[in-house]
């Protein structure tokens, strides 16, 4: 599937030009103002979003700075497009939490290349994140409020490790979220399913257990919430490119 981008501008020409020069490449959706793509937000999984900065109702920076003090929201990177092109401007869009800040008139060379560059960093550190044995939930945090939401879920799950039928339901219960808001929670912040990210909590928690090396591969499995030795084994060169027994002797070997 295509990325999915949000275009906010109150000028449909504009909206029109850019969805032009970016369908190719990623999946549009258009508001013409900041509460149209807030209500929007509700129901889209958005990778990125693309605001005007001059608008009627509510403009860009306040956009901006509802969407990054909203937990549901705030994992997502934002550029500003603006003919303010003032130093103060500027500061203002980056206090707010904006990502990046162009100016009218812009290349959409410029455009595709910023949108480009955000997505693939923030796949970066998806990717490291969910391929990495020890490394943190929270290395895939942007804001202090991607860190909060991120410690509680990891916490929620650890707490329910044991539990074998943990699922984004129970997940959902714990977190006091509705479902759809968790799924697109965590699908946007990690690019992981709900149950990849518990699988992936369960798989990095074993690890944990195995570089301290003092419980058998069968405990740990049985600890990490997997039905069977062969099915945690499974899981783990799957997610991580070795079997238990081979990140054991690599440990053992550092």
């Amino acid at each position: 599937m295509l990325p999915s981008i949000l275009l906010i501008d109150d000028d449909e020409e504009i909206l029109d030009f850019l969805k032009d020069e970016l369908q190719e490449k990623y999946s549009i959706h258009t508001a013409l103002n900041g509460i149209s793509a807030m209500e929007m937000l509700k129901h889209e999984t958005v990778q990125l979003i693309v605001s005007d900065v001059m608008m009627p109702q509510m403009d860009g920076f306040e956009l901006c700075r509802l969407i990054k003090t909203n937990i549901d929201h705030c994992h997502i990177p934002v550029i500003l497009l603006t003919a303010r092109n003032t130093l103060q401007s500027k500061i203002e869009g980056l206090e707010i939490g904006a990502d990046a800040y162009i100016e009218k008139p812009f290349s959409p060379a410029h455009l595709q290349a910023q949108i480009a560059s955000l997505l693939n960093n923030r796949s970066r550190v998806k990717e490291y994140f969910a391929n990495s044995p020890l490394a943190h939930i929270n290395s895939i945090a942007h804001s202090k409020s991607d860190e909060a939401f991120l410690e509680q879920l990891h916490s929620i799950i650890l707490q329910y490790l044991e539990d074998t039928m943990l699922d984004v339901e129970k997940l959902a219960a714990a977190m006091n979220m509705s479902r759809p808001t968790l799924y697109r929670k965590i699908k946007g912040i990690s690019n992981l399913t709900p149950h990849e990210l518990i699988n992936i909590t369960r798989l990095k928690k074993a690890a944990e257990l195995l570089a301290e090396g003092r419980y058998r591969i069968a405990e740990i499995a049985d600890m990490a919430g997997f039905q069977s030795q062969n099915n945690f084994g499974r899981n783990f060169l799957k997610q991580f490119g070795m079997t238990p027994t081979q990140y054991i002797h690599m440990k053992q070997a550092e």
